[in-house]
């Protein structure tokens, strides 16, 4: 069964940075476009960032312009998700996603990891 495991949340400081990573087991990585999800408390889950395979594809949601950068290791089968200058407002639980774009349509989420941003 394909898993997707997430790492890297935590308390930071307004202007902090963190560095997530999600990696996924048994897929053919390559074959998925990886993204990063968030949810805030009574909001809906909403698109941070994702790419299929290299920068040209890499799609940024308006809130993290600037701020966050979307990466990925093929051969680690391993999506980063660099954060900087966060704010109070990115608090959420964060969300890898693994969608997949060759020979199939399989959908797969990891179970998130918790960012606060507080002071």
């Amino acid at each position: 069964q394909v898993q997707l495991v997430e790492s890297g949340g935590g308390l930071v400081q307004p202007g902090g940075s963190l560095r997530l990573s999600c990696t996924a087991s048994r897929i053919t990585f390559e074959d998925y476009a990886m993204g990063w999800y968030r949810q805030a408390p009574g909001k809906q889950r909403e698109l941070v960032a994702d790419m299929i395979r290299d920068v040209a594809s890499i799609n940024y949601a308006d809130f993290v312009k600037g701020r966050f950068t979307i990466s990925r290791d093929n051969a680690k089968n391993t999506v980063y998700l660099e954060m900087n200058s966060l704010k109070p407002e990115d608090t959420a639980v964060y969300y890898c996603n693994a969608r997949q774009v060759l020979w199939g349509t399989r959908n797969v989420w990891g179970r998130g990891t918790q960012v606060t941003v507080s002071s």
